[in-house]
């Protein structure tokens, strides 16, 4: 399992790679068009704000994987492991109504956004939608699977404020 998603990781990467690469060489050349020859590429704003929008939802996802998002551990990190694990239980649990709240407000919009096209490349605007409805099915799994780790007592969870998690060691004051 860690592997598919180590390689789901990799895939990522390069899909957000590539589409900044895109973005990099629409908005560039669409400057010196402007500058030089008084012209510009229509679609281009249009495919960058598409990019950009998938570029920080593939992000977060990736960002949760890797236990990268900001975080205050400062409290958690003066309990003992039974309140630290319990606090982590909790705060998992709020993380997965938060991405249902998400997960079904993405779905309504790629709902909507079938019906309605953009201005220039006339793509359903679903495509905006999307971007947040899978990265949070994604984001879903990762808490679940790390919920699971916790609540088995497995060595490999993340609990906020191991005093261990910094140096990449599991706790042992179990």
């Amino acid at each position: 399992m860690t592997r598919v998603a180590d390689r789901l990781e990799k895939i990522t990467e390069w899909m957000m790679a590539a589409m900044l690469a895109v973005m990099v060489a629409l908005i560039f050349g669409n400057v010196v068009l402007r500058y030089a020859f008084n012209s510009g590429i229509v679609a281009a704003e249009e495919i960058s704000r598409l990019m950009f929008v998938w570029l920080v939802f593939l992000g977060a996802t990736l960002a949760l994987r890797r236990q990268q998002h900001l975080g205050l551990e400062l409290l958690q990190a003066r309990l003992p492991f039974k309140a630290r694990r319990a606090c982590a239980v909790v705060a998992h649990l709020l993380m997965l109504y938060a991405l249902w709240l998400f997960i079904e407000g993405s779905w309504i919009q790629l709902l909507i956004g079938m019906e309605t096209r953009s201005t220039v490349l006339r793509f359903p605007m679903a495509f905006y939608a999307a971007a947040g409805f899978f990265p949070a099915i994604a984001m879903t799994l990762t808490v679940l699977v790390n919920l699971w780790r916790i609540l088995s007592g497995q060595p490999d969870a993340r609990i906020p404020g191991d005093p261990q998690a910094a140096f990449g060691a599991a706790s042992t004051d179990h």
